[in-house]
């Protein structure tokens, strides 16, 4: 089965037909940031880079790194999108954000690429402008050490002299 009659990549639940094909093929704009959004995942599912790029701001474009993107996209298998959050980035507006994270692997390791995104409108079109990673929380599973506790790190100082200030 090929791409065209399958399940968009990108999630949406729609063909790829009549999702992203139209944006990819630049048979039409992307309406929206977030449908610029998922057709940008979608093009890096495909290895689509010339898409990439286009959709990038004329501003930042020359900070794209395109061989390691093409290489991102190759080396890549993608698993999934999930969008998280979308702010403005609608049909009236000239600015988006939208939170969202890629999942992918890489010689058989699962990562998860979690970025805020911003996107601007020019000339009734949606740029990509730049997109900042959400940091991950880690939470510490282990016993809690006490201020008195020697401290973890292996100094034989008491943990509220060393690493507990």
């Amino acid at each position: 089965m090929s791409i065209k009659a399958s399940t968009c990549p990108c999630g949406s639940g729609q063909s790829y037909l009549h999702c992203c094909q139209p944006y990819l093929t630049g048979a039409q704009a992307a309406p929206t940031a977030q449908a610029l959004m998922r057709s940008r995942y979608t093009a890096y599912t495909l290895g689509e880079v010339d898409y990439i790029v286009n959709t990038h701001h004329p501003d930042t474009r020359d900070s794209l790194d395109v061989e390691a993107t093409r290489a991102w996209a190759a080396e890549s298998e993608w698993r999934g999108l999930e969008i998280i959050a979308s702010q403005g980035g609608e049909t009236g507006d000239t600015q988006g954000g939208v939170e969202f994270i890629a999942r992918f692997s890489q010689d058989g390791v699962e990562y998860e690429h979690h970025e805020q995104s911003r996107f601007e409108k020019l000339d009734g079109s949606w740029y990509f402008v730049e997109g900042t990673l959400v940091p991950k929380t880690v939470v510490n599973t282990g016993p809690q050490v006490g201020r008195n506790d020697p401290c973890p790190c292996g100094s034989g100082k008491k943990f509220k002299k060393c690493c507990g200030r």
